[in-house]
This record gives C-alpha cells, structure tokens and sequence, in this order.
C-alpha cells in the first residue's frame, strides 16, 4: 500500500493525511475483493524497513493502527472476517500487542474471509525465523541438512496457513516487492500500478483483476501443456 505521503505532499498536505486517507482505501479493498469473492487478502502495512522514518511518521502510523483495530474488529468479526499480524510484533508497544492478540482471538472463529496484516514484516526475517523455529523443532536437522526441503521450511512461516498469493499488487509507482512475501511470491503475477494508494479504488482495483485473469499461469509447463490440460476438462 505505497504513496501515501506522495499522495499527500502533491496536494500540499502533511504526510499524516494521506496515511489517514489510507485507511479508507483498506475498507475500499475489503469491501471489493469480499464482493468478488476473494478469500485470502494480505496488506502490507508497516515494513522492518519502515523504522528508519522519522520518528513522528512512525508515531503516526502505530496511532493508526491503535485507532483502526478499536474501530474495526467488531465490523470486521460481524462480517466473518478473520483478522492475522504477521511479523515481528516483539517491537511494538505492549497496548499495541494486546489489541493485535485480542483482534487476532476476537476472529479467530471466522472463515469467510481472511485479511492478514503484515507489520513489522521482512521476507528476509520471515525466512530466518522459519528456519530457526524449523531446527529448534527438529535439532538432528542440524547435522542431516539433507533432510531439509521446502516443505519442512515452508510450514513455518508467518503465512504457513494460507495459499501461496495469486496476485501481488503494488501501488505507487515503483516496481519491486521490497521484502514483501519473498518465498510465497515465487510464482504470482506482480502488478505495479503509478496510482498512489489513498487514490487506489475499485476502478484500479477492476483493472488490476482484468490485467491478472488475461495471464497463462504456467508453473514452469509450456502453453501447449496448460492447454492441453484445459481441453481435458472441458
């Protein structure tokens, strides 16, 4: 979700505006993708990187989320909404993390539609702790590395629950993941679009689906193999 502050400084705005106009495109993205029947929904939020703002920008945006998971959870949980954090939440404050675990447990039951927030997120970290958790779990791991696949990797990783994503998304004009999802977005379709995130609408939104469904998504196999497939079953 990226240009926010772009967004606001081009129309001589403090940056705190455009990430409270942020917040309006996330309820934007829920609402659309839970009509088109999206079941998995990843924003990422608040990067390891993110730390190097200045530190009222910062400041800004843990008010932020303070105030959203006040004023959502009880929307969201009515919805059948359910709500995960991924990242190192270690760093916040401890009234930050009481919400996030009481937002986390208040959804827990839901399984219409599953929004993940990633916050103090890092591929990089994610793969490390992954791997950490992974030998402290199996320590003969240590000395048979051979034994190791992606399997036995994978399944501890913040989003270990969830499908690999189909569709990666990325407002604001620049065009990498920037540590977003590194081992999960082997395979999906990246998007980038110049449009600033509080700017982002369902319009976008069409645009970046209709752009995704006109992809062959071929796994390595050649397009007279996936369309040899789709002759079958049709």
């Amino acid at each position: 979700m990226d240009g926010n502050g772009r967004w606001a400084t081009k129309r001589h705005l403090p940056r705190s505006a455009g990430h409270a106009r942020g917040v309006q495109s996330v309820r934007n993205a829920l609402e659309y993708f839970g009509a088109l029947g999206t079941r998995y929904l990843t924003l990422f939020a608040f990067s390891s990187e993110n730390w190097r703002r200045p530190s009222e920008e910062v400041n800004l945006l843990m008010g932020l989320f303070v105030q959203a998971l006040e004023r959502e959870v009880d929307e969201l949980s009515s919805k059948g909404v359910r709500l995960r954090v991924i990242g190192d939440v270690s760093r916040f404050e401890p009234k930050l993390q009481r919400m996030i675990q009481q937002a986390q447990d208040t959804t827990a039951h839901n399984e219409a539609f599953h929004l993940t927030i990633a916050a103090n997120y890092g591929g990089r970290w994610d793969i490390l702790q992954a791997t950490q958790k992974m030998l402290s779990l199996d320590p003969a791991l240590i000395d048979n590395p051979s034994l190791i696949d992606e399997d036995s990797l994978a399944r501890h990783l913040s989003m270990a629950w969830a499908p690999e994503p189909d569709l990666f998304i990325r407002t604001g004009g620049e065009q990498r993941i920037s540590n977003f999802l590194i081992w999960q977005l082997a395979y999906t379709e990246l998007y980038f679009t110049d449009k600033y995130w509080p700017e982002f609408g369902a319009g976008d939104m069409d645009a970046a689906v209709q752009w995704y469904r006109h992809r062959e998504r071929r796994f390595g196999r050649t397009s007279a193999q996936i369309h040899a497939v789709a002759e079958k079953v049709n």
